[in-house]
């Protein structure tokens, strides 16, 4: 369960989306983070416009745990930024299911 502070915490950190900010947001996603949480993250991460953060989602889908990396294709795939997916999964970081699944 979320509480409305964290999901406002959420909420700015992606309004923000400063380097500090993805940290924390991606920070989040461990396995042991309830669905709502993943949901709210997943949802709010495509407000992030800031070049800065957007850099730093592209370094988690290259260098993040599993989980992170798998926001950060869903990330990238929505904005139609497929040549950073196709390298993603070329270097095996990322399956083909997750790389291509809609």
């Amino acid at each position: 369960m979320i509480d409305g502070k964290k999901l406002n915490q959420i909420i700015e950190n992606c309004r923000r989306g400063s380097k500090a900010d993805i940290d924390d947001i991606l920070g989040l996603l461990t396995s042991t983070v309830d669905l709502t949480v993943r949901r709210n993250v997943d949802f709010h991460l495509g407000g992030v416009t800031n070049p800065e953060g957007l850099a730093r989602l592209e370094y988690y889908l290259f260098h993040g745990s599993q989980i992170q990396r798998n926001y950060a294709t869903l990330f990238f795939a929505r904005r139609d930024e497929w040549p950073l997916i196709h390298r993603a999964h070329k270097l095996g970081l990322i399956d083909y299911r997750q790389a291509y699944s809609r």
